[in-house]
């Protein structure tokens, strides 16, 4: 299971990390709404534990946007506001969990086991006879087993999660390769190209959206 910790109090983030770590958890750790926007958006976490106030703006904007972009990622809110009100703006942002700090270390590993227990309810992500199992890796199509580099399967679970919508070449270069920048390559088109070509007589799955990006579909367009 991978967590993506958002905290920009650096004691505070290594002591996440450590203790997640010792509950056998893969994590990482960013320290700004950017970069947890960035990592956040790519589908490849379990859960993320994210802090209200950040540097460059704050935590809510960090799930308002996972949660618009179609992210299903549970997020368990972790922030020293209390307040009743606070807690059903965090929640109402799309958080599933709120907790305050300070904290009991108990507690909060609790809270993560429950919701990466719903993961599970997503943890077979479908379209067609095309299928990603996030637990075991694996992805399968027709029921055998289709294998891909990492940076395969991370640019497939994107298009996963946004079915029959359009995701655009910025928007894969920012959230599977984690660059802004574009030196003018054909670094997306070859990925999606050898996608492609390992998809078979499924291919046309992968639809190119002249002049905006790519989209994977659920029914064959004929």
């Amino acid at each position: 299971m991978k967590v993506l910790v958002v905290e920009d109090d650096e004691k505070v983030g290594r002591f996440l990390v450590r203790v997640l770590g010792e509950e056998g958890y893969t994590v990482d750790l960013v320290k700004n709404a950017a970069d947890a926007i960035r990592q956040g958006g790519t589908g490849l976490y379990d859960l993320l534990v994210v802090d209200w106030m950040l540097p460059d703006g704050d935590g809510l904007e960090v799930i308002r946007d996972l949660r618009k972009s179609g992210g299903i990622t549970p997020v368990l809110m972790l922030t020293a506001r209390g307040e009743t009100k606070e807690k059903v703006i965090g929640l109402d942002a799309g958080a599933d969990d709120y907790l305050v700090k300070p904290f009991e270390v108990e507690e909060f590993v609790a809270r993560v086991r429950a919701l990466i227990r719903r993961t599970h309810g997503f943890a077979r992500l479908r379209c067609g006879e095309l299928e990603v199992d996030r637990v075991a890796h694996r992805v399968t199509l027709k029921n055998e087993p289709l294998y891909v580099t990492t940076r395969e399967y991370a640019l497939l679970l994107h298009l996963l999660h946004k079915v029959d919508k359009v995701s655009t070449r910025s928007e894969l270069l920012a959230q599977v390769w984690e660059t802004s920048f574009d030196p003018g390559s054909n670094l997306v088109e070859v990925h999606v190209s050898r996608l492609r070509e390992k998809l078979g007589d499924c291919a046309w799955m992968i639809e190119t959206v002249r002049g905006v990006g790519y989209r994977l579909r659920s029914t064959h367009p004929g």
